[in-house]
């Protein structure tokens, strides 16, 4: 059974403007070995038209996170804490029959894997065209030349010819440009993109996040990419969430990240990136160990069991102490401002470049 309970100690909001506010947003699933805390204790913000970037390793709670945004999750079996406002709406009280009438209409959510999230049972145009008519009530007719219209938006060739076609008879980029379709259909104000380049070569890779780039602009949807390519994020986010074990542990602007990380594991996501100014037989340098299980978390830091700057933060604090993830820019690591200056300095800047 789904409980929601209202968050007591949230971080403060960063600013009114904001036009979603997620406040200490725990997830739950149970299983036959345990509860599994998929998210725990996450807050953020994201303003109209702005791009926020969330990124991390698989299991990180990136997808958990925004599949609860749009209510997806199987409420027999999951445990939901907090709070989520949706331009002023609570998300998480609201009933199934409001959600369905937000879902598609003012947020739409591109999912990971084009292939299997299209049905393969009707044509590309019709699933573009049922969520256009369900929600804006227009005919078929309309509902027909509005899927034509935005298969055209996003690149597709002929695409009153190609309004017919099934989803296997387009290429993988051609899938991911039609699921881009039908979550712009309805104009929606938030638009979650889940790996939308997943997959695909670096030259569609590219044309897709230009896409994303110039639809934004046209209908001022605020978007979050989520991701694990640091690479994604640089040409499209304003602001990036590192996120790991369901936590939150760095934000800041994307050039504040990106130029001065603060936190270990934004310096581990970062050092395993490999670079064009680097020698081609220069390894690459892995974040050691794996993600934890999150049946059964570690105590304190969740990432001081991979961490390599352990030794420079006295007594078990680590190991024994929740380190916090301060309002706005930050990082949520026992290492002091000078010690994390210094460690970026003199190990990761290097690395880098």
């Amino acid at each position: 059974m789904t409980t929601l309970t209202k968050p007591e100690d949230a971080p403060a909001p960063t600013g009114s403007e904001a036009f979603l506010s997620v406040r200490d947003l725990r997830v739950q699933f149970s299983t036959e070995d345990g509860a599994v805390k998929a998210v725990d204790g996450l807050s953020f913000d994201l303003e109209r038209g702005k791009t926020l970037g969330i990124v991390g390793e698989s299991g990180s709670g990136k997808s958990v996170t925004n599949l609860t945004v749009l209510g997806l999750h199987n409420k027999k079996n999951t445990t939901i804490d907090g709070e989520i406002v949706l331009d002023g709406k609570e998300l998480l009280t609201a009933s199934e029959s409001e959600m369905e009438r937000l879902r598609g209409n003012k947020m739409a959510m591109i999912f990971q894997d084009s292939l299997t999230a299209l049905s393969p049972y009707y044509t590309v145009g019709r699933q573009i065209a049922e969520p256009y008519s369900k929600h804006t009530g227009a005919s078929k007719k309309e509902a027909r030349d509005r899927a034509i219209e935005m298969l055209g938006k996003v690149g597709i060739p002929q695409p009153k010819q190609r309004v017919d076609d099934y989803p296997h008879q387009f290429s993988g980029g051609m899938r991911q440009r039609a699921m881009i379709a039908m979550s712009l259909a309805c104009n929606p104000e938030l638009l979650i993109a889940d790996e939308p380049t997943t997959a695909l070569d670096v030259t569609v890779q590219a044309q897709i996040l230009d896409l994303l780039k110039d639809l934004q602009q046209e209908f001022g949807s605020a978007i979050i990419m989520i991701t694990h390519d640091l690479g994604v994020v640089a040409n499209m986010a304003d602001d990036i969430l590192v996120m790991y074990a369901g936590r939150a542990v760095e934000r800041g602007s994307t050039r504040e990240v990106l130029k001065s990380p603060q936190h270990p594991y934004t310096w581990g996501l970062l050092s395993s990136m490999p670079r064009l100014s680097s020698d081609v037989n220069e390894p690459l340098l892995p974040i050691p160990g794996s993600p934890p299980s999150l049946l059964n978390p570690p105590s304190g830091c969740p990432f001081h069991p991979r961490c390599t700057f352990t030794d420079k933060v006295s007594g078990e604090r680590c190991s024994g102490e929740r380190p916090v993830l301060p309002v706005g820019r930050g990082s949520a690591c026992h290492l002091t401002a000078d010690q994390k200056q210094q460690v970026f300095i003199d190990t990761i800047q290097p690395r880098l470049g």
